[in-house]
């Protein structure tokens, strides 16, 4: 085919801007191969309030003894809150009842302590279900997973759960080891529909003082916890009392619905037999859980055990 000059030159750029591109292409293309790269890229493509923490099984090593100076979960322990949530515009009288028990269970390749929460509303169960934490390496306490129960009139009506590294699920932290204000805010773990987990904590202020019927205390660590599915004015403050844990709840926004307040009113040490039944209603959770099919059972923590893996 004939062709003069100006065709001639206006071919080759044609070709040359062809070639950059594809190159261009080849180039990116190799480079997010790479697992670590491509969770970079993927992690810079989300806003920040969507971003899920960096999780490594590899960096946990005792990992079922959580002595998290805010968050400290030792077996046997047991707390008692009590205070009022809003629904249909009525006050409703609300208690939770949190249990760390002895047990451990295996979730993504790390060992986690096994933790039964209990909600009263009105003097009736409505929420029982147990929740799994583990600390890392760093000292930062990690959630792993809810196994969720719903009553209604104090009778079974359903459950849902989330295991981190399972359909879809991610783990989050839950307590930084050294929380600071002004740092960006942190995933509290991912589970997609129909548990819809996707809570993020900030570091709202330190060294408070906060007295409850428990008693007060001083440095208190307040953070702030909400989830772009609640929106951006609904948020609940935790007040994290060193040695202790959260001793009080609260609320701010004109969308929070719940508007949940809960104040400590009770540190209970169990005594082997209470341990022994609060152990037992937690492995009939986990037996009702379609799941935990899937993952090695929860078992009791062994003195080895309790320090670790």
């Amino acid at each position: 085919m004939n062709m003069n000059l100006e065709e001639a030159s206006v071919a080759k750029a044609a070709i040359r801007y062809c070639q950059e591109t594809m190159a261009l292409v080849v180039l990116v293309t190799f480079i997010c191969l790479g697992l670590p790269c491509g969770e970079a890229l993927a992690q810079k493509s989300k806003a920040a309030e969507d971003t899920l923490e960096a999780f490594d099984r590899n960096n946990f090593d005792n990992s079922a003894n959580v002595d998290n100076k805010w968050f400290p979960l030792q077996p046997g322990t047991q707390v008692v809150y009590k205070g009022f949530t809003e629904e249909e515009g009525k006050r409703v009288p609300a208690r939770v009842v949190q249990t760390v028990t002895d047990l451990t269970k295996v979730i993504n390749g790390v060992r986690t302590v096994v933790v039964w929460d209990v909600d009263y509303k009105e003097g009736k169960v409505k929420e029982s279900e147990i929740i799994f934490f583990a600390q890392d390496k760093d000292g930062n306490v990690w959630l792993l997973g809810e196994l969720r129960e719903v009553y209604d009139e104090a009778e079974f009506v359903g459950n849902r759960a989330w295991l981190a590294g399972m359909d879809g699920s991610h783990a989050g932290i839950m307590m930084k080891a050294d929380p600071r204000p002004g740092t960006p805010s942190y995933s509290q773990g991912y589970a997609p529909p129909p548990f819809n987990w996707a809570d993020r904590g900030a570091v709202e202020k330190v060294g408070q003082k906060a007295c409850v019927p428990a008693g007060c205390y001083k440095d208190v660590l307040v953070i702030a916890e909400g989830s772009k599915h609640e929106g951006p004015d609904a948020q609940q403050l935790k007040y994290y009392a060193p040695g202790v844990g959260y001793i009080k709840v609260g609320w701010r926004g004109k969308g929070e619905k719940l508007r949940e307040t809960l104040d400590l009113v009770e540190v209970v040490k169990l005594t082997p037999d209470a341990l022994a039944k609060a152990r037992a209603e937690a492995l009939e959770i986990e037996k009702r859980a379609y799941l935990y099919g899937r993952t090695p059972p929860a078992e009791l923590m062994k003195s080895s055990n309790a320090k670790g893996q």
